[in-house]
């Protein structure tokens, strides 16, 4: 596996303990270097992961992920407790994440369309 393979798997993984832990209230869940490191993750994953060939579908994926935000998770807490700030806490700590590789991934393409000319 690459690097950035990794770099994407630890990303999601502490999206999602993010979201475990709010929806616990735990503490390690305000930690403020979390977003800081999953930003960082990002930038490695889309330095080094995401190729030309890829570029239109992760752009769109992305652009979907950001448009959705959080999208009414939490009305799901009425239904089962919990469960929509597990997944809405997920979610936005994941767009730190994804939202970073996009913004190179996004600086990239541009850079290609620019160097074409």
């Amino acid at each position: 596996m690459k690097l950035a393979t990794y770099a994407f798997w630890i990303g999601a993984i502490i999206s999602v303990l993010v979201g475990i832990g709010q929806a616990s209230q735990a503490a390690f869940a305000t930690n403020k270097w979390i977003p800081v490191i999953l930003v960082l993750l990002g930038l490695a994953v889309g330095l080094v992961s995401i190729t030309v060939k890829e570029t239109v579908a992760f752009l769109v994926a992305t652009v979907a992920l950001l448009a959705f935000g959080t999208g009414g998770l939490l009305t799901l807490d009425s239904l089962i407790p919990k469960l929509g700030t597990l997944l809405a806490s997920s979610v936005q700590a994941f767009t730190f994440f994804v939202g970073a590789a996009a913004v190179i991934v996004a600086l990239k393409e541009a850079w290609l369309l620019a160097s074409r000319k």
